[in-house]
């Protein structure tokens, strides 16, 4: 993942750090170190099957609507 910007001939030094941070912006090394900055906890089971039952209670009301708004 290492990202290399050289100075081009008669670039000032302004626009050698925008394109490097332009890189690292697109290559996403930015947002991955951020979300790496902090220790999460992964969610214990039962707020995993908790939140997977919601998500389910979604999803069959939305096929009720859609069933319903073709009409």
């Amino acid at each position: 993942m290492a990202i290399h910007a050289h100075k081009r001939g008669e670039e000032s030094n302004d626009s050698l750090l925008q394109r490097f941070k332009k890189q690292t912006q697109k290559s996403g090394l930015v947002k991955l170190l951020r979300e790496r900055a902090r220790h999460k906890r992964k969610p214990s089971k039962r707020l995993q099957r908790l939140r997977a039952l919601k998500r389910e209670g979604y999803r069959t009301e939305k096929k009720k609507t859609q069933f319903y708004s073709n009409m």
